[in-house]
């Protein structure tokens, strides 16, 4: 729980830092359709930031096998979902565009985990 926690704390500051750097640096440097690609990757950074924040307070409750292993893949679609996105904006490669959808699947595993958790546990 407590190491779901700061991953969530520092994933935040992350995407605070990531998104002050694209809006203030990076927008002078690549184009207006990377820096919506970017964009992407900063908004989806949060989303799933805050769902990592709200696994690591239940599992404060009542943890899980499941629970856990959702908190895990919602780490895991961030640096593959917005992580392939911050670097095929910033490095121009489009091969990078083949690892977001990885993320996205991830991310949809791990929401389906914590619906199963939810449903399951007494919260």
């Amino acid at each position: 729980m407590k190491s779901i926690l700061t991953i969530a704390a520092v994933s935040g500051l992350l995407a605070v830092m990531l998104g002050a750097f694209g809006a203030h640096v990076l927008k002078k440097m690549i184009s207006p359709e990377m820096l919506e690609t970017y964009k992407t990757g900063v908004q989806y950074h949060f989303y799933h930031t805050f769902a990592l924040l709200a696994v690591g307070i239940l599992m404060h409750f009542n943890s899980s096998k499941t629970l856990k292993w959702s908190g895990w893949l919602f780490i895991a679609g961030i640096i593959l979902f917005s992580g392939s996105l911050y670097m095929l904006s910033i490095t121009g490669i489009k091969a990078l565009g083949i690892i977001t959808p990885f993320g996205g699947v991830i991310w949809i595993v791990a929401w389906m985990l914590l619906a199963v958790h939810c449903s399951k546990e007494k919260i």
